[in-house]
């Protein structure tokens, strides 16, 4: 949602200027440029917003440059609320300006599938039989006569798709009942990381939760909400709000830091929006990462075994910047007896998934992700850990082009394992 105008002119004149964004700024640090920096495009808004400067290619640009990470946040000592401006100025640019007949179609195409996990299974299934052959086609350098935002596609897909198996909508708890979570099983997790949502299941439930996993739940409009598709994002979260709703949980556990993000934020979203404002709010105040839940409901009860892993945790930026929440997944990883937690240097910095973003700018992607993966890669791990799905396509592709064999997980696999007394 964009900002009435004096909110809006009081947080883009926060900014004093001071350049503490500038070194956690992806698109800084690879280009160096002061326009795609926050507070060069901080200065754009301003400018648009005084009607000095276009809706036009030249300022798009510079705003889709933009991934959305939110660490300028983090460092910004004005506390200026660079995310919901560039959400705001997004939907701005996506209601006036007219894209390229080429990027209108592929970002139709990317959000006609994306959302939507019966499609997405569907086109999964041809493009997962393609990855087979990815290989060879670099060897022969056949996929660089593709488009890049077709390559990109080719290179992120995952080699296989996740258990199709639904997940229960009801798992019980173990033992006393300590609360009622709900649990947002999600799009493009439901699909590629379903062993994700059933692990999820099984800690909670092994730590005295029960949990709803309401079958109509649908997206929860992250995606379309960090792209500027704001109508969109509003009818995704309109239904998974509805779905927790009828479920009467406790809580909404969320393992896709993307996600957890923008349901947060559903208060906000909602806030002009009479028949909605109250119900959005209630929603937003339920919401947890899957690792906040597991802090606040008291000590474990399940017994953890022994797990001898070197684990490089990579810090999702919608979760430590948009959430707030750190300490929490750090908690969980070092509490498992065996586990020696490595943060890779450069930790501020995106790996370069942001959503759609390695799809609709594959060039800046694929540099963050191979910056990302040369800082894992002077670590000595078993296994990298990240809570989020975007972020675990990104490093998986990362490392395949770097040539690494890592393997990949969320941290909350790692607690199932470790509770369950089994390796991954």
């Amino acid at each position: 949602m964009r900002p009435v105008p004096s909110q809006r002119e009081s947080q883009l004149s926060a900014c004093v200027h001071c350049g503490f964004c500038l070194p956690v700024c992806p698109t800084y640090v690879l280009w160096g440029e002061e326009m795609d920096s926050p507070r060069g495009r901080l200065h754009l808004m301003k400018a648009e917003a005084e009607g000095r400067v276009p809706i036009k290619t030249p300022f798009v640009q510079r705003m889709d440059n933009c991934l959305g990470c939110l660490a300028c946040m983090t460092a910004c000592p004005s506390g200026v609320q660079y995310g919901r401006l560039i959400e705001g100025t997004r939907a701005v640019v996506e209601a006036s300006f007219d894209r390229p007949l080429r990027d209108r179609l592929f970002r139709a195409m990317l959000f006609a599938v994306l959302p939507y996990p019966f499609r997405l299974r569907l086109v999964s299934a041809p493009l997962a039989v393609l990855t087979r052959l990815r290989d060879w086609f670099d060897f022969g350098s056949w996929l660089d006569w593709f488009p890049a935002r077709v390559r990109a596609l080719v290179r992120l897909a995952p080699e296989r798709i996740g258990n199709g198996s639904a997940l229960p909508e009801r798992t019980l708890a173990r033992g006393t009942r300590r609360a009622r979570v709900g649990l947002l099983t999600g799009c493009v997790q439901r699909v590629f990381f379903s062993e994700v949502n059933r692990a999820t299941a099984r800690v909670l439930a092994a730590e005295g939760c029960e949990v709803v996993a309401p079958a109509e739940q649908g997206c929860c409009g992250a995606l379309s909400l960090h792209a500027g598709r704001e109508h969109e994002a509003k009818a995704f979260a309109r239904r998974a709000m509805a779905a927790f709703e009828r479920a009467s949980v406790d809580q909404i556990a969320v393992n896709v830091a993307g996600c957890g993000s923008a349901m947060k934020e559903y208060g906000r979203l909602f806030a002009n929006d009479p028949e909605w404002a109250g119900r959005a709010a209630a929603c937003a105040a339920r919401v947890r990462d899957v690792s906040e839940v597991l802090a606040e409901i008291g000590p474990a009860r399940a017994p953890r075994h022994r797990l001898e892993a070197r684990v490089a945790y990579h810090e999702a930026c919608h979760l430590v910047h948009g959430q707030g929440v750190r300490i929490q997944p750090r908690t969980l990883l070092e509490a498992i007896p065996g586990v020696t937690l490595m943060t890779p240097r450069e930790g501020e910095l995106c790996c370069g998934s942001a959503g759609i973003y390695n799809l609709v700018e594959p060039e800046a992607g694929a540099a963050l992700g191979a910056r990302k993966m040369a800082a894992i890669g002077d670590l000595d791990v078993d296994f990298v850990a990240t809570g989020n799905a975007g972020c675990l396509l990104q490093l998986v592709a990362a490392a395949r082009a770097a040539g690494r064999a890592l393997r990949f997980v969320h941290p909350i696999q790692l607690v199932d394992a470790a509770i369950r007394g089994r390796t991954l």
